[in-house]
This record gives C-alpha cells, sequence and structure tokens, in this order.
C-alpha cells in the first residue's frame, strides 16, 4: 500500500509538472494582460484538482491495462498457431490477418467514441448549431473514420508498404472533397481529425502499430510500427466531410420534394 501511495503521489507530481505551465498561462493572462480577477475562483480551483486526479488515474490505467493489453492482442491475433500458418512460412497473404484488421477497425471506433476530446467538441457543436448537428451523429461519423483508417493502416503494415502512398491519396480525396463540401463545416471536419488523437487513441493506436510491426515476419517497428496515428487523423476528416454531404443532399432532397 505504502509502495503504491509513493507511485502515485509521483504520477501526481509528474502531472502537475505537465498542468502547471497551462494554468499559468491562462491565470497570467487573465491576472496581468485582461486585469481581471478569475471568476467562481473556489469552482475554479476544485476543476483544477479533480482534472489532475482524474489524469493521474487515467494514465496510470493506460499504463497498467491499455497498453499492455493492446500490444498482447496483436501479437496473440498475428501468431502463426491463431492464423494456423507454417511458422518458418515466408509469403503470406493479406488475407490470412483479416483478424487483425477487424480489430484495428473496433478498437478505433471504440477508442473514437470515447475520447473525451470528441465528446467536448461534440457538446460544443451541439449548442453552437442550435443543434442542428447532433453530438451522436458527429462522434459517430468520426468513430467510423478512425476505424477504416486503422484497419487500413494495419493493411499497410501487413503488406509493408509505404506510408505516403495513403496519406497522399487520401489528403487527396480531402481537397476534393473540400472543394463541394458544405463551407460551414469544412473547418469543423479539419479540427476533428486533430480531436481523435487524444489521450484514449493514441496510446492504444501506438500500442497496435508496434506489437503488429513486432509481430508480423520482416517488419521492422521503427519503420512500419509507427504512422497508424495519421490514418486515425486522417480518415475522420474524410467521413465528417462525407457526413456533411450526406445531410446536405438529404435535405435538399426534402425541400425539392415539399416544394
Amino acid at each position: 500500500m505504502i509502495e503504491w501511495l509513493v507511485h502515485f503521489g509521483l504520477k501526481l507530481l509528474e502531472t502537475c509538472r505537465d498542468i502547471l505551465p497551462i494554468a499559468a498561462v491562462i491565470i497570467g493572462f487573465q491576472l496581468f494582460v485582461i486585469r481581471k480577477p478569475l471568476p467562481h475562483l473556489k469552482k475554479t480551483l476544485v476543476g483544477f484538482v479533480y482534472v489532475l486526479l482524474g489524469m493521474v488515474f487515467f494514465l496510470e490505467g493506460l499504463e497498467l491495462a491499455l497498453f499492455p493489453l493492446g500490444g498482447l492482442m496483436a501479437s496473440q491475433l498475428t501468431t502463426p498457431e491463431f492464423l494456423g500458418l507454417n511458422p518458418h512460412a515466408q509469403a503470406v497473404s493479406w488475407r490470412t490477418y483479416a483478424w487483425a484488421y477487424g480489430f484495428a477497425a473496433s478498437i478505433g471506433f471504440a477508442t473514437a467514441l470515447a475520447e473525451p476530446a470528441l465528446l467536448a467538441v461534440a457538446i460544443k457543436i451541439k449548442e453552437i448549431s442550435g443543434g442542428a448537428i447532433p453530438p451522436w451523429g458527429l462522434r459517430i461519423a468520426v468513430a467510423i473514420g478512425v476505424g477504416f483508417g486503422l484497419a487500413l493502416g494495419t493493411f499497410r503494415i501487413v503488406m509493408g508498404l509505404e506510408l505516403y502512398y495513403f496519406i497522399v491519396a487520401g489528403y487527396a480525396i480531402v481537397v476534393i472533397q473540400t472543394i463541394f463540401a458544405p463551407k460551414m463545416i469544412v473547418g469543423l471536419a479539419y479540427d476533428l481529425g486533430g480531436v481523435t488523437t487524444s489521450m484514449v487513441t493514441v496510446p492504444l493506436v501506438t500500442a497496435l502499430g508496434l506489437g503488429l510491426a513486432q509481430a508480423i515476419p520482416g517488419r521492422n517497428p521503427v519503420l512500419d510500427g509507427f504512422g497508424l496515428i495519421a490514418f486515425a487523423s486522417l480518415f475522420p476528416v474524410i467521413t465528417m466531410l462525407g457526413y456533411a454531404q450526406f445531410a446536405h443532399w438529404l435535405n435538399k432532397r426534402k425541400l425539392s420534394s415539399e416544394n
């Protein structure tokens, strides 16, 4: 128990070290630039303590459970025994790793839905748009993009293909969609790519990529294990723009049928 308390205290100090510069900047501007006292000081301090404690527990949970679990699942799904392969086989079809693609897609979808940053943005968008953009529709569209992106990124690791082929093609699609998408949604869609790669998604995706690269014969974890975050950032932009275009088309069709 004492050992755990010491470990928790050290983790709390590390979290304070990371958070305090942000708090110092905000408080400094409030007091010395805007020259106004902090509103609701007591509530702000209590909330700040909650944030610190929540982040400590969250990071501890990642290290104890999600990091090891992501790597373990990736390695188990690619073992020759699970796939029914000859351990000494050199050439393996990409279809053999179908379960790995499914696992990557499921992890991407679930982590995106659980992402606190995405939830916060979805709530704010609902308030600003007056309910025109429902939070669940936005979150599911983004989650589908993350799931598809991670499945495609897993396929890239299995095949050993160059990362820039997929990234260049993906952004070419984004550029074309941007031309035809409703202008009010373009900025939001671009921001959602960064929102999804936050506290929940990044650790699991990184563990998944490194685990796959270590488990698949002929892959280098340094060269092939990283890059999944790029897929998790890019494809939510595509699905969000597509969702906006589809909703805009449905709305136009409804108006034309009423007229």
